[in-house]
């Protein structure tokens, strides 16, 4: 054990050491002063004691509340018009819980030291009250309903159909990190297929450039190159997207699950392995505008991984860049698609001896059987 642990524990020691020696000492004064006398003079000071608990407790909440809250989100608007709704609703909430939080915190205090024990008042016995039993149990309920409603709502609204004009933007996790992939001037994504995954030679996603076969536990299967993505734009530096122009996000991951964490746009979704996830929203600040709103010359938005994905987990952030549209052309037009023939294409087949044995010729044309499997996107 180092020395820094061994430390805490002498202090943990010493702390149980000294409660116990008070205690002991309270019980001595009790059977000198009479166990009755005590337990009144106890009950005083525990009242007190009570009451200062509150009024510290308030203050300190206050204190926190005033130290902290410029160090969250909510002082600088949402950059997105879903991100609206959802500090609205957040707001909606603490309102409620807040209110409810110090009626019931000061209640509880003050009752403690105002209906403590006192030989002139005897205890009321109060067992039952069908009236109060269903207003404390109904309010609660509709109003929890009534933000659970409005959470599904806003949250139907995110993860539906995206207005048609919509950007698209495919955005895949992976440890640790995350890439961005654009269709080209098609405006179709090509399809892929994670077994072609070849970081060696650029395939970050599996794309299928080429025509391939390989030995899977159902067969063989055929793979047949998809042009469709020979223009699509992949990228792992920063993801674009135009303000004021709604943007659909198709999430995917390479590995474990991953989550698209969007905290200046209130927004969040799983990255899940062999299951697309969407959502949209509109941008509303461009990074520039952003920077003016928040005082902070070096603010960028983040992408940030909401779910514990390895050991690498805490680095695992990415970039947004949100621009105007003639910006968003320019660096579109400034990219290259990731395909590039030289590298994908198939290695020409090595010449074989006349005197060869034809097998392994007759294997590597032979016809795939029937019941293989179609590549899918």
């Amino acid at each position: 054990m180092t020395t820094t642990g061994l430390f805490l524990l002498a202090i943990l020691a010493l702390g149980f050491l000294i409660t116990f020696q008070i205690a002991k000492a309270s019980e001595y004064v009790s059977v000198l002063k009479g166990e009755k006398k005590s337990f009144e003079q106890n009950n005083k000071i525990n009242g007190f004691l009570m009451v200062v608990f509150l009024v510290l407790g308030l203050i300190g909440v206050w204190y926190c509340n005033k130290a902290l809250y410029p160090k969250t989100l909510m002082p600088h608007p949402s950059a997105s018009d879903h991100g609206e709704n959802i500090d609205t609703m957040l707001k909606i909430t603490l309102l409620i819980t807040g209110i409810v939080f110090l009626l019931t915190q000061i209640l509880l205090f003050w009752f403690a030291y105002k209906y403590q024990y006192s030989e002139k008042r005897r205890a009321f016995y109060y067992p039952h009250n069908n009236k109060l039993e269903v207003l404390w149990t109904t309010v609660p309920a509709i109003t929890l309903c009534l933000l659970v409603g409005f959470g599904l709502y806003y949250w139907f609204k995110i993860t539906g159909e995206a207005p048609s004009n919509a950007m698209q933007v495919e955005i895949t996790g992976r440890q640790f990190g995350w890439i961005y992939r654009y269709p080209g001037k098609d405006n179709t994504f090509g399809k892929k297929y994670f077994r072609m995954i070849d970081e060696a030679e650029g395939n970050l996603l599996g794309m299928l450039w080429k025509d391939s076969t390989m030995d899977t536990p159902n067969g063989v299967q055929s793979l047949k190159a998809d042009a469709t993505g020979y223009d699509d734009i992949i990228q792992t530096t920063a993801m674009y997207l135009v303000v004021d122009k709604p943007v659909k996000l198709i999430i995917n991951s390479r590995d474990v699950i991953h989550d698209v964490g969007l905290p200046h746009f209130r927004m969040k979704m799983d990255a899940v392995p062999g299951t697309p996830t969407t959502m949209w929203f509109t941008p509303k600040y461009t990074t520039k505008k952003m920077k003016e709103i928040t005082g902070n010359p070096n603010f960028e938005y983040e992408i940030a991984c909401d779910q514990m994905c390895g050991n690498g987990h805490y680095s695992m952030k990415g970039l947004i860049k949100v621009v105007d549209e003639q910006e968003y052309k320019f660096w579109l037009a400034s990219q290259k698609p990731a395909y590039t023939p030289a590298v994908t294409a198939a290695p020409a087949p090595a010449a074989q001896p006349a005197h060869a044995d034809t097998t392994a010729k007759d294997h590597a044309g032979a016809i795939v059987p029937k019941g293989v499997l179609a590549a899918k996107r």
